[in-house]
Order: C-alpha cells, then structure tokens, then sequence
C-alpha cells in the first residue's frame, strides 16, 4: 500500500523563481509580524501542482492507472498555466495557505476551460478506478507558505505591503504530463518519489 497523488512537476527555472519570490516576501513580511506569527515556507524542490490527491492504493493498481491515465490524457494538449497572483486560502483577514497562481483573467480564458476539461477527465478516470470522488475544485497553484499561528497579524501584513495587489512575473507551468507520485511521511516532511509520468498526448515514461 502507498500514498499517492497525480501531480505537474516543475521545471527548475521555475522552482529558481519561487525561490526568489519566497525571500522577497519573507524578508517583507519578517519586517511587518512579531514572533508570535509562525509561517512555513514550503521548499521549492518539494513544489508541484496536484491534480488529484489519491490516498492510499495497493501497489498492483499502479500500472492499471497509469493505463487508466495515459487513455484519458491521449486527446488533450499541453497547457500553459501563467503564475502571475498571490493570493491566500481561506481569506486574507486569516490566511492559513499563501500561494501563486493565474490571474483572473486567465481563469476565464479558453486555456482554462481546457484545464478544467482535462481535470473532469482526470477525475473521470480516477472514479472509474474505485478512488472516492474529489468534493474540492480544482484551482491550479502553488503553495508558498502555510501560517500556523498569527494569522490576522500575517494577513494585515500582507494587505499593507502591497503584496496582494502587485502582479508577480514568475513564468509559466507548462502542464505537458501527470506523475503519479509516492508521498511518504518523515519527521523533516514528506519524501516525494515519482512512480510513473505519462505526456499529455499519450507518450509515456516511467521512474
């Protein structure tokens, strides 16, 4: 048995960047929030998009899926997925998840309707394989930090700085393969291995 979740990698000129848009926003708000405020900076290189987080699965459903998978995605193309907003979950009075994501505009694009088609198609599969149906929508960003405690003070920060209006230029993820990837659960965060990765259009490699 293994946890699992179908996911985008990134590239590294990617992770670099966020890299770069974490130490800005840090330094920022390290200068606004007392130390009664704690946040948790995720690390670039354990970013990814999740598409469809799976839970536990026995091992012999892991070629079934990636069979599953590789149908579903075999009459889409690659999308390309602009991270240009911050923006917070639940609401920025008390965030709990700081992240970056597309712009609204974007949100309403045809690109994004392509996103979401390919996602119902994704989770199509998933619930024809048995897994339980996913209540959340999707909305594709990346998480940055998670606030644990202070979270009104961290909000007020992030609302005077100016953060939540400025666009970031951060690049685009290119959503060209879903990875079906191993979480495993260690006391200095979770170990993330790659199972199988199949491309958008059918080519399909695995780890």
């Amino acid at each position: 048995m293994i946890r699992a979740f179908l996911a985008i990698e990134l590239p590294e000129d990617l992770r670099r960047a966020l890299t770069t848009l974490q130490q800005d926003l840090k330094r920022q708000l390290e200068r606004m929030v007392d130390r009664q405020s704690r946040i948790t900076w995720v690390r670039p290189a354990s970013m990814h998009l999740t598409v469809r987080f799976l839970g536990d699965m026995p091992d012999e459903s892991i070629e079934p899926l990636r069979l599953a998978v590789e149908q579903a995605v075999s009459a889409h193309r690659a999308i390309a997925v602009p991270l240009e907003r911050l923006g917070v979950f639940p609401r920025l009075q008390q965030p709990r998840v700081l992240w970056v994501g597309s712009s609204e505009s974007w949100e309403q694009s045809d690109e994004a309707k392509r996103l979401a088609t390919l996602h119902r198609a994704i989770e199509d599969c998933c619930q024809a394989a048995d897994f339980a149906p996913e209540s959340r929508p999707f909305s594709p960003h990346l998480t940055l930090a998670r606030i644990k405690e202070g979270e009104r003070q961290v909000g007020q920060a992030l609302a005077q700085c100016g953060a939540m209006d400025r666009p970031v230029t951060i690049g685009v993820l290119l959503v060209g393969a879903m990875t079906l990837m191993k979480s495993e659960l260690c006391p200095t965060g979770s170990i993330y291995t790659k199972l199988w990765e199949v491309g958008i259009g059918g080519t399909c490699s695995e780890s």
